[in-house]
């Protein structure tokens, strides 16, 4: 089986040997692979659509691997009991949605090694999120498709997740809920909207800590594109007719070509 190159990045985070959960597995193509490559022993799909799932038990016929995966109907991770898994997947999804998932599955979630994680709005919140949780990005990866650009991470516990660690994580919620970055838009030609307070959020939180270090290309040219984006939109809004909301977004966009610059600078460095 071919993977798109959205779904062959994430298979490469997957750590060999490790049993696969993958919620929200649409048409099941991950875990196919994957039991394909002899990458993992074994793999729970898992969706809250009927019709997906029947797409995923489908495949899973098709290549006579019913022994190896099994299919849940679940929302979230509501038909999965801790120990099932090691390595958690949940991907194509918004990052909203996620920390749903994560939060009302705590319980569940934490008994899972790795976490392989791929929001599509949202994700500087998310970023923040994850660690408030306890949990550690150890690894990221951004890949670029059809014209639209796929962030994703591996995520491991961190020291006082297994010891039950308890966070409020309503409080955290409210404190911090300004939109993200990178919003539903980042997968759209026009480009992402940046945060309503860009400056709420520092450059690894934004941008993604590892893929910064390593000066990651694709990353490189999505900086690019939204350079140029805030330059165009901030021609079209200087020669907009003056008002308060106009002058308002003038500044936003200024903070946000600026949270831009900022990490395009860290490829001249």
């Amino acid at each position: 089986m071919q993977l798109s190159l959205r779904l062959s990045a994430i298979a490469d985070l997957v750590t060999e040997g490790n049993r696969l959960v993958d919620v929200g597995c649409d048409h099941g193509y991950l875990p196919v692979y994957l039991i394909q490559q002899k990458k993992i022993p074994s793999a729970i799909a898992m969706d809250v659509r009927k019709g997906p799932l029947s797409r995923a038990q489908e495949h899973i016929r098709q290549y006579g691997l019913e022994e190896y995966i099994q299919t849940r109907l679940s929302d979230g991770l509501e038909g999965l009991k801790a120990g099932e898994g090691d390595t958690l997947v949940i991907a194509g999804m918004g990052g909203p949605l996620m920390e749903r998932i994560l939060t009302d599955g705590r319980s569940v979630r934490n008994s899972f090694s790795e976490l392989i994680l791929q929001p599509q709005s949202d994700i500087p919140h998310f970023r923040r999120f994850i660690q408030s949780e306890g949990w550690e990005i150890t690894e990221e990866k951004m890949v670029e498709e059809d014209g639209k650009f796929y962030p994703m991470m591996r995520v491991v516990p961190g020291e006082n997740v297994h010891s039950s660690l308890k966070l409020n994580v309503d409080s955290f919620t409210k404190n911090t809920s300004a939109k993200a970055a990178f919003s539903e838009n980042l997968h759209a030609d026009e480009g992402a909207e940046m945060s309503e307070n860009p400056a709420a959020y520092t450059l690894e939180e934004a941008f993604g800590k590892y893929l910064l270090q390593e000066k990651n290309q694709v990353l490189y040219r999505y900086l690019q594109r939204e350079s140029r984006i805030r330059s165009q939109i901030l021609e079209q809004l200087e020669t907009a007719p003056k008002a308060e909301a106009v002058t308002v977004r003038i500044l936003e966009v200024k903070e946000e070509a600026q949270l831009i610059a900022a990490a395009l600078a860290e490829y001249e460095g």
